[in-house]
């Protein structure tokens, strides 16, 4: 065996438990579209959520976001989405609210975790929001939801 056969094939075998897990998470966690807003089971350890009345594994209270439009969040929204690699999977506006539930995927091993935010307009200058995060696989997240959330709050609060 040359040097080259071998690299590859060194490569091949460090490799070969990522491609399995990509496999894995293709067949047991396939992408299915949220329509409408998700709650947490309350013995929940791989979800987190802020608003609507369901405050799970998250500290955050404030959910009215005054002097901020519905058009102003919704951009900082989809900036944040963005920036992020999101991929949606549904999207649903009218005038007094945005809908939208998309995908990240954890770093390296690229386990899916669904995301989803509704914005509602409250008065003409400020809106209100609801977010809820979720891995689709596994029983806890390693606090990522809860994070992965303050950091989405953060978008959309930084004007």
């Amino acid at each position: 065996m040359n040097t080259l056969t071998k690299t590859l094939a060194g490569v091949f075998l460090l490799l070969s438990p990522w491609f399995l897990v990509q496999v894995f998470i293709l067949i047991a966690a396939p992408d299915e579209a949220f329509e409408e807003m998700p709650i947490c089971s309350d013995s929940s350890s791989n979800c987190a959520h802020i608003g609507g009345g369901e405050y799970h594994r998250m500290d955050l209270t404030t959910v009215v976001l005054e002097g901020q439009s519905l058009e102003e969040t919704t951009s900082l929204a989809l900036e944040y989405i963005d920036d992020q690699g999101g991929d949606i999977l549904f999207e649903s506006e009218s005038e007094s609210e945005y809908f939208v539930h998309f995908v990240e995927h954890t770093p390296f091993w690229l386990f899916p975790d669904d995301v989803v935010l509704l914005i509602t307009a409250e008065g003409d200058n400020s809106s209100k929001i609801e977010l809820h995060s979720e891995s689709r696989l596994g029983r806890g997240d390693l606090g990522v939801n809860p994070e992965r959330l303050e950091t989405f709050y953060e978008a959309l609060t930084s004007d």
